[in-house]
């Protein structure tokens, strides 16, 4: 119970910081854009 609440916490600050600063924002959806793009291709290949 306590590691669950634990992850929930981190993820709504994570979650909040993201909100709050535009560039880190950008550069975890770059990096999400940039993994799924590399899945796609190994799927498709």
């Amino acid at each position: 119970m306590n590691t669950k609440k634990t992850l929930f916490t981190t993820a709504a600050l994570g979650a909040a910081y993201l909100l709050r600063n535009k560039d880190a924002r950008n550069k975890v959806m770059n990096g999400i854009q940039s993994i799924t793009s590399q899945f796609r291709a190994k799927r498709n290949s």
